[in-house]
């Protein structure tokens, strides 16, 4: 038996935006997202379909009884929505970059990734190339990897499954190369071996920089998607520095200095702003 419930909204929430994220970040045969009517869809833990349909004035949950509690408190934290956004949107309204976007898309959100696991191996198959290659790879380790469910979906392939495979067969079949496969099959392993992310941010960067084939574009990108900090930025990464005008790295760290402790927050509309360009 399914439930319905309605998820609470600290406030409004910018849907141009959300479904925007969601949709662009959707990999296939995992996640299911039709911008049209808000509604996205996919495979929890237990095999059952969680169908999430996004509104500007309510978000409601549809998910099997037993675990609407807990898929509902997951997409509350997936889509930010206990985030009071007119704090920062107030503070930076005279800004003179982040100004005109604020106003623009009141209520934007930090939209997270749904699984840290799922976000580390996703955001290494990213690494140095398009977005829409990133979910290429992606769908394809689904398919490959994967564990069929209903509706056309599958799970997650899992870090002990990928930790089995050869890293050679990996690189073949996800259309990687050999630099990436093994650090998807190094992730893999740690995640299996007991790797989480939590725990104190210092402690859980010092682990990732640790494994080979982890930078610190890949670290910061989990920090701002996955480790719900705030405050986290990622200076480096090559839309936000085009966004600001082409600036270094350093000078991006520089000109963020006045956006604490809300960095991630403008990171989101900067990268936004840069996709409806």
């Amino acid at each position: 038996m399914t439930s319905t419930v309605d998820v609470a909204i600290n406030g409004v929430l910018c849907t141009e935006s959300v479904h925007g994220l969601v949709a662009n970040h959707a990999v296939p045969g995992l996640e299911r997202f039709d911008p049209a009517t808000g509604t996205y869809a996919r495979l929890i833990m237990d095999g059952s379909v969680i169908v999430v349909q996004i509104g500007s004035e309510r978000v409601t949950v549809t998910a099997d009884a037993s675990v609407i509690n807990t898929a509902t408190e997951r997409v509350s934290a997936w889509l930010d929505l206990t985030t009071d956004t007119s704090v920062f949107e107030q503070a930076w309204i005279d800004d003179p970059i982040l100004g005109p976007l604020v106003a623009a898309r009141p209520g934007m959100r930090v939209v997270k990734q749904w699984d840290p696991y799922e976000a580390m191996i996703t955001t290494v198959l990213g690494q140095q190339v398009s977005l829409a290659a990133g979910r290429l790879f992606a769908g394809r380790l689904v398919a490959a990897y994967g564990i069929p469910g209903p509706d056309g979906l599958a799970l997650f392939p899992t870090a002990e499954r990928l930790a089995a495979v050869d890293v050679e067969e990996l690189r073949a079949t996800v259309g990687l190369t050999g630099a990436r496969s093994r650090t998807i099959h190094a992730v893999a392993r740690a995640w299996a071996e007991g790797l989480r992310l939590d725990g104190d941010p210092e402690t859980v960067r010092r682990r990732l920089l640790a494994l080979s084939g982890i930078g610190p574009w890949t670290v910061d990108q989990l920090s701002v998607r996955v480790l719900g900090d705030p405050d986290a930025f990622s200076a480096g990464d090559l839309v936000l520095r085009r966004s600001l005008g082409g600036v270094s790295a350093a000078e991006a760290e520089r000109i963020a200095e006045r956006w604490r402790p809300w960095r991630a927050h403008a990171l989101l509309h900067l990268w936004t702003e840069a996709a409806y360009r």
